[in-house]
């Protein structure tokens, strides 16, 4: 792989993780305002506001097949995360024990 291909994934990857948690960090103030916070974070809504803009320009401003390479990426890790979750899940297996014990209706 190319060198600069495999910057632009890395980059493209990093700044969707930082709008990821822009955007986070808005929905726990919303969701959970008597959180307890070791870090706060200043000027909420405006620095992760501005956070989310900046980083989604400089993701635009990346070549259009960097965003089909980040989309399959992502569907792979997706795939990978759910299908290893569907046969390694402890709450289903303890789902599936109760089903077979007749404590639960299937």
């Amino acid at each position: 792989m190319p060198l600069r291909v495999l910057a632009e994934l890395t980059n493209i990857g990093t700044l969707l993780a930082f709008v990821i948690v822009c955007a986070a960090v808005l929905i726990m103030r919303r969701r959970g305002p008597e959180a307890e916070r070791p870090f706060r974070c200043p000027l909420v809504p405006l620095v992760p506001v501005l956070g989310i803009a900046f980083c989604l320009v400089l993701m635009f401003s990346l070549p259009a097949e960097n965003w089909l390479r980040l989309i399959l990426w992502l569907l792979l890790g997706f795939a990978v995360y759910f299908g290893y979750g569907r046969y390694h899940s402890v709450l289903a297996r303890m789902r599936d024990r109760e089903i077979q014990a007749g404590s639960l209706s299937g």
